[in-house]
């Protein structure tokens, strides 16, 4: 198909056997992972892509966590709801410990680690916390760039220091010298 700047998404995969039949559909079309460098990637949105996580990494390349939807399938909330909108919370410590509890399982598999949301854009604390917990990359709305990319700087010297500030594709653990050893 000539597509080698395509990376495949697969929404709201909820078990490893709807993520075997999405490859096959693929597989099918002609579209097989690995071939001409094609990676498919699962959105972590559901907390069994997380509890499963391990499991996917070996079918599929790497993770973008969708935030809005894994809070309210977390919480059992929707924000939409006046009525339990205000329970909605991204930071809420049965998100933020799924994210931890995702990153080190997948990462030490060479699978990276995204998160689309729009929290980072208005939380400059969320985004130290996905520093801190290593994450790969953020994908934000693009009036909310610039300042995401100011906090993650922010957050990156006060992790690494001013002189070891991470270079884009190196994990955290790769820039640690100590952790070389």
């Amino acid at each position: 198909m000539g597509l080698t700047n395509v990376i495949v998404m697969i929404p709201f995969c909820r078990t490893l056997e709807e993520a075997d039949k999405v490859l096959e559909a693929m597989a099918a079309e002609g579209l097989r992972r690995g071939e001409n460098g094609l990676k498919v990637y699962v959105m972590a949105e559901i907390p069994s892509d997380i509890l499963l996580a391990q499991d996917f990494a070996e079918r599929l390349d790497g993770f973008s966590i969708g935030s809005d939807d894994l809070t309210r399938l977390a919480l059992g909330v929707d924000r939409e709801s006046e009525a339990l909108a205000h329970v909605f919370d991204e930071n809420d410590p049965a998100v933020t410990d799924l994210i931890r509890m995702l990153l080190p399982r997948v990462q030490t598999l060479g699978r990276p680690v995204s998160l689309c949301g729009q929290r980072p854009g208005d939380d400059p604390a969320y985004a130290a916390f996905l520093v801190r917990a290593a994450i790969d990359s953020i994908s934000v709305a693009p009036d909310s760039f610039a300042a995401v990319k100011q906090r993650v700087a922010v957050a990156e010297e006060s992790r690494y220091g001013e002189d070891r500030m991470v270079p884009v594709g190196i994990r955290p653990a790769q820039a640690d010298p100590a952790s070389a050893a």
